[in-house]
């Protein structure tokens, strides 16, 4: 019987333990160095809203499948200030779904034009998700909100990920707000989806990297959650560009797809995340452009 007792308590300490790593499934933290910047992560999710004395600025939603309401009350728990406005950083909906109750909150949406026409594409085809609020203002290339004394930059950067991502920017701050196209110390997300030509993304790595800024906020929270730098970007640009070239010879000898998806590697980046697992599904994508022209 005190054998069984032993192995149980041994059992009840180590499910403790695991229990004790398993991570939250939401947080909330403010940004060193500022004064009103914080992050949200929901899950493999993260959003950053900025508080001001005149309400707060939030982004992507984040609640795909899941309650909105813990973002609602992340901020409430910061601030008692309404939410005036909420960022789209995509259309995707990992990223924008959810945005039906801060909507009713009072919160007027912005995003890219290409994603509101993109969303009512899906509304016409009745795929919309219910709780994906359509934008009430758009943008082509740059605009610049305001809200008590907070400045926050939106920069259309060119197609990459999406054709209507948007990098938010925080110039006192030096902050930028990036999802999903500029992963930090990961290859690229399976077959760069949703993407017109992997030259152009590339090229809006590199308008990325131009713009005034020292850290990233991403999308989702890579190598164990840091923030990204110029030189992860930099590194972005370095493995798009070496993985095109790998590919463009497999290309011309006639090895796309299949036997460049073996062949190709990459070993420069091979301490990536995902490496090994999604490299195959990035070649395909720069066969198709440089074996099928598309």
């Amino acid at each position: 019987m005190k054998a069984v007792l032993c192995i149980a308590a041994v059992a009840a300490l180590l499910t403790g333990s695991a229990f004790a790593q398993t991570p939250p499934q939401t947080s909330t933290k403010k940004v060193d160095g500022t004064e009103n910047v914080y992050v949200f992560r929901y899950g493999g999710h993260q959003s950053m809203f900025v508080v001001t004395p005149q309400g707060v600025i939030a982004t992507d939603p984040i609640s795909y499948l899941r309650p909105a309401k813990p973002y609602i009350d992340a901020i409430k728990a910061v601030t008692d200030k309404p939410i005036k406005y909420v960022i789209y950083s995509h259309h995707h909906y990992d990223h924008i779904a959810g945005g039906q109750l801060f909507k009713d909150l009072g919160a007027t949406f912005i995003a890219h034009r290409r994603t509101k026409e993109r969303l009512l594409e899906l509304k016409k085809q009745n795929s919309l998700l219910a709780d994906v609020v359509m934008p009430d203002q758009v943008i082509d290339g740059k605009k610049s909100i305001t809200l008590g004394g907070t400045t926050l930059e939106l920069n259309y950067v060119g197609r990459n990920h999406s054709d209507n991502s948007l990098v938010m920017r925080l110039p006192k701050e030096k902050i930028v707000f990036v999802v999903d196209f500029a992963p930090i110390e990961s290859v690229q997300f399976r077959n760069i989806p949703d993407n017109a030509s992997p030259l152009e993304y590339i090229a809006s790595l590199k308008k990325l990297a131009s713009l005034d800024w020292e850290r990233m906020i991403p999308g989702h929270p890579y190598a164990g959650g840091r923030f990204g730098t110029k030189k992860d970007v930099e590194d972005d640009i370095a493995y798009m560009e070496d993985l095109s070239a790998e590919v463009k010879k497999a290309a011309d000898a006639g090895k796309c797809f299949d036997t460049a998806m073996k062949e190709v590697k990459l070993p420069k980046y091979e301490k990536w995340a995902n490496y090994e697992t999604v490299l195959p599904a990035n070649i395909e994508r720069f066969c198709y452009w440089w074996g099928r022209g598309y």
